[in-house]
């Protein structure tokens, strides 16, 4: 059976602060839980105004301690901007204080432009090129492998089950290599997305983590009890995507009536591009667009994002979600 998911990007809205994100995001978690959600995951994103999840392991500490069954992870780590040693102790602290409920997803983009991550590294030898070896050896802190001389502690021993994530052909190759399960980025680049699953799905390779293959891809989705109000929450997001393509990212914006239609025509094909993989619209439309992408993809999990300005209009564009989702599990 299908399972739905939670990404949250911790946003930082117009006229609030860090504070008040972070707050949220424990909130909106602790929602997520009770509608029954699998998994929460928040992404590592540096130098954004609009993002607030830059200390990923730190923000989900805070999300352990708001929740106490679903699963809390990362979607994902950019292993590239860490000694894999950190990310070990990291989530092996994690994983000693969460039990049972900690994944791990690794990317290997910067999560931010070459100034901060040259900022970050202070050198660039933490190369893309070097991310299967970081990965490798993340894998041998965590099974305490007597080979490096030392163990990781915390970390050693501590089951954190891995994730490669990915928008490209890439990721889907280091995933089937492997044997780990594959997240997609089609909440925001969906372009690859069919090609890199028949890739990853044709040459996955079993592994002592996973069995068969397994795949989550992402999908945004702006939810409310009528269309127009939909259509008005997903503006936000739009105006996040335009603003970050033209140099200028920020903090969210509050929704903007007409936004969408006032664009020049290449925005608006922009938009439609990268947000392929949404749906806006009421619980039935949700429904079925949910349902004709998953029918479509074969994924085995389904990953929620959209950037929603109004806490309350976003925790009940999730509960609509999840009502849309329990229709199509049947």
């Amino acid at each position: 059976m299908i399972r739905f998911s939670v990404l949250d990007l911790v946003p930082v809205v117009e006229g609030g602060s860090v504070s008040d994100a972070l707050a949220k995001a424990a909130s909106f978690a602790a929602h997520a839980e009770s509608l029954g959600f699998h998994r929460y995951w928040v992404a590592e994103h540096h130098g954004m105004p609009g993002i607030a999840s830059a200390a990923t392991s730190v923000v989900l500490a805070h999300i352990g301690h708001a929740t106490s069954t679903i699963r809390i992870g990362a979607g994902g780590i950019m292993l590239p901007n860490h000694a894999p040693l950190l990310i070990a102790e990291q989530f092996g602290t994690l994983a000693a204080l969460f039990p049972g409920r900690v994944d791990l997803g690794l990317g290997r983009a910067p999560g931010s432009d070459q100034r901060v991550a040259q900022a970050m590294r202070r050198t660039l030898s933490g190369a893309p090129d070097e991310f299967p070896r970081d990965v490798m050896e993340l894998q041998a802190y965590f099974a305490g492998d007597q080979r490096l001389g030392f163990q990781a502690t915390p970390g050693a021993g501590e089951t954190v089950p891995l994730w490669i994530l990915g928008s490209s052909l890439y990721g889907a190759q280091l995933a089937a290599a492997l044997g780990l399960p594959y997240a997609f980025a089609s909440h925001f680049a969906p372009g690859a997305l069919n090609e890199a699953i028949a890739i990853y799905r044709r040459d996955f390779r079993p592994s002592a983590q996973l069995e068969r293959p397994y795949v989550m891809a992402g999908f945004n989705i702006f939810a409310a009890d009528t269309m127009d109000e939909a259509r008005l929450l997903a503006t936000s997001m739009q105006q996040a995507f335009v603003r970050l393509r033209t140099g200028q990212p920020g903090k969210l914006q509050p929704p903007v009536p007409g936004y969408l239609e006032s664009l020049p025509p290449g925005a608006q094909a922009m938009l439609s591009d990268v947000l392929s993989a949404t749906s806006i619209g009421d619980q039935a439309k949700v429904g079925r667009d949910m349902a004709r992408f998953i029918e479509h993809t074969g994924v085995d999990e389904l990953i929620i994002g959209g950037q929603i300005y109004d806490f309350e209009a976003r925790k009940r564009s999730l509960e609509i979600a999840m009502a849309a989702a329990k229709a199509i599990a049947g």
